[in-house]
């Protein structure tokens, strides 16, 4: 049986799913939907038999869809994702959930009334390098982790508004936040501390901070510090190192550094992350077997409220308990 399956958004990220997806046995892109048709026409244009709409509405009257990928900007979630859940269309949504806490809030309360299948972009949950680290966990003893997030600022307009992205934590470093709760466990406290260094100076329009670091208490007991800048004109580093009785972890995009006394092993990712999502969300759809969806909505949930914890407290100074 083919899948027909509907795309929100026409950026690198909506490509780069559209175009896996289209590569598979019975999936085909069968609907478009962009923030004007200029741009949902130019992408359905790549994808045979795909109809191009400017409106949510009238995309999912038009066009039965077997599921849907959601590849928006964080300000825009909120009414696809509620559509699709009225509709009790399952759907993969990409990280992060929204620029607050509320929006996702209500549409995890539609998609559980539902009991729909959905799956959250966290990709570095599907890295050969992360597998490792939850294995050697089990047998050592975690104390602390140190995550980091080190580059420049997106050129795109919305991400510098607080209000379009969230912040540089909600919208990138997220993806540490992540990792920090899949490999170590849920997060119990945060105390943050932001602030604008440089880029509202050189930069039009720039209302986040670009710079900031993030203590965290964990319900095991370990601790935590998320670090993250926008403000370098270079890509520094991104990654978790986790420091446990054994030595150290050191979590990146390509893989992972073990160190011990006396020797040091790299390992390096095979597989593609990004193919393993997609396939665990397609096979979820055929089966209705979603164990091998890594971040699912509520689970991408808690990894939101971590983030936004973490500009609350920023702002007021003070910690937040989870």
């Amino acid at each position: 049986m083919t899948l027909h399956i509907g795309i929100f958004g026409t950026g690198w990220f909506a490509e780069k799913h559209a175009a896996m997806l289209a590569a598979m046995e019975d999936v085909t892109i069968s609907a478009v939907c962009g923030s004007s048709l200029e741009k949902a026409q130019r992408f359905a244009a790549k994808f045979p038999g795909a109809a191009a709409f400017a409106a949510v509405e009238q995309m999912l009257e038009s066009v039965k869809l077997d599921a849907a990928y959601i590849c928006v900007p964080p300000f825009a979630h909120g009414r696809i994702e509620l559509a699709l859940a009225e509709r009790g269309i399952p759907f993969f949504v990409e990280k992060p959930l929204a620029a607050n806490l509320e929006t996702p809030t209500e549409i995890l309360e539609a998609v559980n009334t539902k009991g729909l299948i959905t799956s959250v972009g966290y990709h570095f949950r599907y890295t050969d390098g992360t597998a490792r680290v939850r294995r050697l966990l089990e047998e050592q003893t975690a104390g602390m982790a140190l995550g980091y997030w080190m580059g420049g600022m997106p050129g795109v307009y919305w991400w510098r508004m607080e209000n379009g992205s969230g912040g540089q934590f909600v919208e990138q470093t997220t993806h540490i936040v992540d990792l920090l709760r899949y490999t170590l466990g849920e997060v119990t406290e945060v105390y943050a501390s932001f602030a604008l260094r440089h880029k509202h100076v050189t930069e039009e329009g720039v209302t986040v901070p670009d710079v900031g670091t993030v203590t965290l208490k964990l319900a095991s007991g370990a601790v935590a510090n998320i670090s993250n800048t926008c403000m370098l004109p270079v890509s520094h580093t991104t990654g978790l190192h986790i420091y446990t009785d054994t030595g150290v972890l050191e979590l990146h995009g390509k893989g992972l550094k073990e160190i011990r006394q006396g020797q040091t092993t790299e390992f390096q990712n095979q597989n593609d992350p990004y193919q393993a999502e997609n396939a665990a969300f397609i096979h979820a759809l055929r089966t209705g077997d979603a164990s091998g969806i890594l971040s699912c909505y509520e689970d991408a949930w808690k990894s939101q409220q971590v983030a936004i914890a973490a500009v609350e407290s920023a702002k007021t100074g003070l910690p937040v308990r989870l």
